[in-house]
């Protein structure tokens, strides 16, 4: 994906807490994983990780403002910020672009992007 790509839709930065699991598809227990998702636009988010995955990887992801039923939805890995030994990288972990949203879905995500983004724009006034 290029850059111009990425950037098309505004990124927003947050901390909602994100619960994924991998392989997507794969026979599994399912064994989810916890983290944070430190910025949110309506293509993907990036995951804070000092393990990111490698790119083409799917998840499973489990996210969403406090107090509302989670987002259940599929992402994949397109592009890691790894951890550097020489403590270079200050923000470890993996772009995921959302894959295959149903319009709800889809619908649901666009609603927290305005909502973090309001609350955003909100703090720095």
């Amino acid at each position: 994906m290029a850059d111009d790509d990425r950037r098309e839709h505004a990124r927003y930065d947050t901390r909602l807490p994100v619960d994924y699991a991998v392989p997507v598809g794969a026979e599994s227990t399912e064994n989810f994983l916890f983290s944070y998702v430190e910025n949110i636009s309506e293509m993907g988010i990036f995951i804070r990780s000092d393990e990111p995955l490698e790119i083409g990887a799917r998840l499973r992801l489990r996210f969403g403002p406090e107090g509302e039923e989670p987002l259940d939805l599929e992402g994949e890995v397109m592009w890691v910020n790894p951890v550097r030994p020489e403590g270079e990288n200050l923000n470890p972990g993996m772009g995921l672009r959302f894959v295959s949203l149903s319009p709800e879905e889809r619908e649901r995500v666009v609603a927290i992007v305005r909502t973090v983004a309001y609350l955003g724009a909100d703090e720095t006034n």
